[in-house]
């Protein structure tokens, strides 16, 4: 038995602070884009292009940051990404062209994905016993991270400018970013359980990224999760403008707060509950299970939204269960790919995986193209719920049975796991 150390969750605490800290990143964007189109008279879509080019970056780049973090250990990497981050929103906020707010989406995204790939590899490997879990807290701090933020971005954005969001929020989240970057470390041999004292089946090999990437289970995990990160990212990236066009942003619902305000708080909250929450689901029913559940429920909620979000409280409630049941593919696809590829070269093989949310984020403007097209928002969601659908599928009929035929007979030349 592995001996017991409380440093694993000083380790946990400080990745989710960090991913805390690079949240509104993405989920605080959509805030800035209508103000920026009036301010520059640049088109939304052309705006939307800076969206995909930081999550392109965020993504493409991990298995470099993962490579790095297997190696000399997460703290240079994230501390680096701390700099990346303040750098990026500061140079957002002073763009006076497209072409220098794509730099600046560039270095936020190399910034965010070296904080990101870090702090997911350090949850996988210092809890294989409770993986899901770990990794759905630590991706919570950056789903839910922004719900901390969201109105006092809109205040001073609405008060300031958003150059001056764009300066102090960087700033400060970049800051606390590189300070605690400091403390964290991978794991000692003996220091974690051995996959045969956990509940979830676990390849007893480690793969490298090269075994790894022959598998036919790494690639169905990686349509996967290009089919449930596009229509995710569709909706984070659009909410505020469908609020808008649904006639619905600025109604106010509770207390003084808007649609909007209401609606991007609950759905930050709603975002990074579903993480641990279909994390330690996943840690105890499976994970195909689990995401044939969530995903399941996911492609309900588009359809929903797209046939009856035009009210104020519907608007509310049906945003919010697309971010409950999308969220998770943060914990679920980490966890089943460690559980699957093993865990000595856990941060390069999952960063490997993360890129698919790269390409999934080239699909997010054509959201926009087929609203434009049709005139409104019905198409988006109808073509969302389907890819959702399609995932179930995929995951109950085709990766369940490959992985357990994979864990059942190892590739001969993987590693021993550690």
């Amino acid at each position: 038995m592995a001996r017991s150390t409380p440093n694993r969750w000083g380790q946990l605490i400080t990745a989710i602070i960090c991913m805390v800290m690079i949240a509104n990143l993405q989920y605080g964007w959509t805030l800035f884009v209508h103000p920026m189109a009036a301010a520059n008279k640049w088109v939304v879509a052309d705006i939307q292009i800076g969206f995909s080019i930081f999550v392109a970056l965020e993504t493409w780049l991990t298995p470099i940051d993962g490579w790095l973090a297997d190696r000399i250990g997460p703290k240079l990497v994230v501390a680096v990404g701390g700099i990346l981050v303040a750098l990026g929103w500061i140079i957002n906020g002073a763009a006076t062209s497209l072409s220098m707010l794509y730099v600046g989406s560039a270095l936020t995204g190399a910034g965010a994905g070296a904080v990101y790939a870090s702090c997911v590899g350090t949850a996988v490997k210092w809890f294989p016993d409770k993986r899901g879990l770990a990794v759905g807290l630590t991706a919570a701090g950056f789903g839910a991270g922004a719900a901390l933020t969201v109105i006092p971005i809109r205040e001073v954005i609405a008060s300031s400018g958003y150059s001056t969001a764009f300066f102090w929020f960087g700033l400060i989240q970049g800051a606390v970013v590189f300070l605690v970057a400091w403390y964290l470390r991978n794991p000692e041999p003996g220091e974690v359980p051995k996959p045969t004292e956990v509940k979830v089946i676990q390849s007893a090999s480690s793969y490298t990224p090269g075994q790894m990437l022959a598998t036919p289970v790494f690639w169905v995990l990686y349509i996967m999760f290009i089919l449930v990160a596009a229509s995710g990212l569709m909706a984070t990236a659009q909410v505020a403008l469908v609020a808008r066009d649904y006639g619905v942003a600025s109604t106010v619902v509770l207390g003084g707060i808007t649609t909007l305000s209401l609606a991007l708080l609950v759905d930050n909250v709603a975002n990074g509950a579903a993480r641990p929450l279909f994390g330690w689901i996943s840690d105890n029913i499976g994970r195909e299970n689990t995401m044939a559940l969530a995903f399941g429920l996911g492609g309900i909620a588009y359809w929903l939204l797209g046939q009856a979000g035009t009210s104020p409280w519907a608007f509310v409630v049906f945003a919010a269960l697309i971010f409950l049941t999308w969220g998770e593919i943060f914990s679920l696809f980490p966890s089943t790919c460690t559980d699957s590829f093993g865990q000595k070269y856990a941060t390069t093989n999952l960063s490997c995986l993360y890129t698919a949310k790269g390409l999934a984020a080239f699909l997010v403007p054509i959201a926009n193209v087929i609203k434009a097209s049709t005139g409104s928002w019905h198409m988006v969601f109808v073509i969302t719920a389907i890819m959702n659908f399609v995932t179930v599928a995929l995951a109950l009929f085709v990766l369940k049975p490959l992985r357990s035929r994979q864990v059942a007979a190892p590739i001969g030349r993987a590693a021993p796991a550690e």
